[in-house]
């Protein structure tokens, strides 16, 4: 019998919180080939939209900085400092030039979530031929090992 429900939240999960998503799936009382395919196709729904929509992403952050920085100068207020070289994106920048393309790809979506990940990703090699790829099997890679954590190690 089909757990649409079961389905359905891990997908959801899977959408932002990849990392995560599997660990309740033995709770859920489905398999690991169900719990498996739900985070992966919930993953990969959403780094697909976030990727290929990260262009609108970053226009209409632009955008909302602008209007807001124009709304401080109108109203006569100090226009806040803020810092471009954070820790975040000093330990990303770091991260592409010393492992590349391939470890930003598999593991960007993983750690941090797969919305920003997958801007993140695409901000840096959106340019490439088959980064969509990179990302998608850096989907089912961490898909499995988590899944393989939820239901040998953590069970």
């Amino acid at each position: 019998m089909m757990k649409w429900a079961a389905y359905s939240a891990l997908f959801g999960l899977a959408t932002f919180k990849f990392m995560f998503a599997a660990f309740p799936g033995p709770a859920l009382n489905i398999s690991f080939l169900e719990t498996y395919l739900s985070v992966v196709l919930g993953g990969t729904f959403s780094s697909a939209v976030f990727y290929f929509a990260s262009d609108f992403f970053m226009i209409k952050a632009n955008q909302r900085r602008k209007r807001k920085i124009e709304q401080l100068l109108s109203e006569g207020k100090e226009i806040p400092f803020k810092r471009k070289f954070t820790r975040t994106n000093k330990f990303i920048i770091y991260c592409k030039q010393k492992f590349g393309m391939y470890v930003i790809c598999f593991w960007a979506p993983f750690f941090l979530s797969v919305p920003l990940g997958s801007i993140i990703v695409a901000k840096f090699y959106s340019k490439l031929r088959y980064t969509f790829l990179y990302i998608f099997i850096g989907m089912m890679i961490n898909t499995s090992i988590t899944t393989f954590l939820a239901y040998v190690i953590f069970r």
